[in-house]
């Protein structure tokens, strides 16, 4: 069985949030991936059966692979909808902000989230969390946020009114999160969740397919051009790291969620333990979207603390830089070049 990640008092707390309101807005970070959509479908599923109407408002696009989620099309995107979810957001008297852990996180939403009055609660499992809440539900130990809502939703006992429409959610949000399971899933209980989440009918398999198998041939054109163009590696600090500019990704035809797993790669070389990945955004100058992967106990968060920015887990974290790009890489070496005795 699982174990309760809510104090009786905090459970107590949030069924009577979510039963007092009637206007309830759920939210997550910009740049939606798996685990911020998945848990914010799924979790919405959850209150409506509590009877809830509740509306999910994210920053900015998410990626094409994420389409076939049930509900995808009742979300409301900030940066299409703005006049629409501000009033959401203004008449909302309960917030549910998950899989983040500052409203700085949501981009150009952080100011309609800081002036609404509605009491917040939130679900994340990243480190430091820094939000005004009457609920915060933070387990950085969680594989991911759709895990936690899973968990609330077991402990409050609606897991058994659920269908395939919360399970697909979660089930894609916490394999998403892990890497199809090959990180920060090592405890038996998220493989315990996993099997709960199969009685309700969904595809595993397919489900992976429509997220890792549902791409462009232009993406993969990309994936060589990396590989043999862009890959630098530091074989003696065990490390490695790829430039994507603005102009490769327009010969590339990128779309988002075309850089998804990329940066995993380069750690099936022998002895990697550290490969970063430096993306310039598409349409903002001097802006550089990194993440980090890592194996075994080089503290991937640690780096992107210092040197990026971010946040995030041991083995995958991300940050933001806000230079040119060649400032970039040579924030890149030097970060790995003074943590070279925690690579060896």
């Amino acid at each position: 069985m699982l174990k309760n990640i809510l104090s009786p008092g905090e459970c107590d707390t949030l069924s009577s949030l979510i039963d007092s309101s009637d206007n309830i807005v759920v939210c997550c970070h910009v740049n939606p991936d798996g685990d911020a959509l998945g848990s914010c479908l799924g979790w919405a599923e959850f209150l409506r059966s509590r009877g809830k109407e509740p509306q999910i408002i994210i920053p900015d696009q998410y990626p094409d692979f994420l389409q076939w989620m049930p509900k995808t099309e009742m979300v409301i995107r900030y940066d299409k909808h703005k006049v629409e979810a501000d009033e959401l957001i203004s008449c909302a008297d309960l917030v549910f902000c998950l899989d983040f852990n500052q409203l700085s996180r949501t981009d150009a939403m952080a100011a309609s989230l800081t002036d609404s009055h509605a009491p917040k609660v939130m679900f994340d499992h990243h480190l430091g969390p820094d939000i005004d809440c009457v609920l915060c539900v933070s387990r950085p130990e969680m594989s991911s946020t759709s895990e936690m809502v899973f968990r609330i939703v077991w402990q409050m006992d609606g897991f058994k009114m659920m269908t395939s429409r919360f399970a697909a959610p979660i089930y894609c949000g916490m394999m998403t999160d892990t890497g199809g399971f090959t990180y920060n899933s090592n405890s038996s209980e998220t493989f315990f969740i996993i099997s709960q989440l199969l009685t309700k009918g969904i595809n595993k398999d397919k489900i992976y397919r429509n997220v890792y198998n549902n791409y462009s041939e232009s993406r993969l054109r990309l994936i060589g051009y990396v590989l043999y163009k862009r890959l630098v590696v530091m074989p003696e600090q065990h490390a490695s790291f790829f430039v994507l500019t603005r102009q490769d990704l327009c010969r590339f035809n990128f779309v988002k969620g075309d850089a998804e797993g990329l940066v995993n790669m380069p750690l099936q070389i022998k002895g990697m333990k550290l490969s970063i990945s430096l993306r310039e955004d598409t349409e903002k100058n001097n802006t550089i979207w990194v993440s980090l992967r890592s194996v075994d106990s080089f503290p991937c968060n640690k780096m992107a603390e210092m040197y990026f920015n971010g946040g995030g887990h041991l083995n995958a974290s991300g940050g933001r830089l806000l230079c040119s790009i060649d400032e970039a890489v040579e924030i890149t070496r030097d970060a790995i070049l003074n943590f070279e005795s925690t690579l060896k």
